[in-house]
């Protein structure tokens, strides 16, 4: 059973960082691509950003440059490191297992002064 479990997620003001965690199980995390997703209040779901098996990433135009999506095979986790967040970031963060309907319950990440 693939498992997903974000955690990292909290209050921040304009201009903060968080780093978000996904630990993973179920399946064999390393020759997965694995992506982040977010729904943002009132809003649809948004994909940010994946990491393939090989380490390549592709990005959100709007995270561009902000966001890092990085993962450790041998800790069988993924990350997003965020900084510069602005309040458009605010939403329910979460990591899927890429091109299945497999994600985790997600971790909020609210942005407010």
């Amino acid at each position: 059973e693939v498992r997903l479990a974000e955690s990292g997620g909290g209050s921040v003001q304009p201009g903060g960082s968080l780093t978000l965690s996904c630990l993973a199980s179920g399946f064999t995390f390393g020759l997965n691509t694995m992506s982040w997703a977010r729904q943002a209040p009132g809003q649809g779901r948004e994909w940010v950003a994946h990491i393939t098996a090989d380490g390549t990433t592709v990005y959100l135009d709007s995270v561009k440059g902000r966001f890092t999506v990085s993962r450790n095979n041998a800790n069988n986790t993924v990350y997003l490191r965020m900084n510069n967040l602005q309040p458009g970031d605010t939403a329910l963060y979460w990591c899927q297992l890429t091109g299945t309907s497999s994600r985790g319950q997600g971790t909020r990440v609210t942005v407010s002064s």
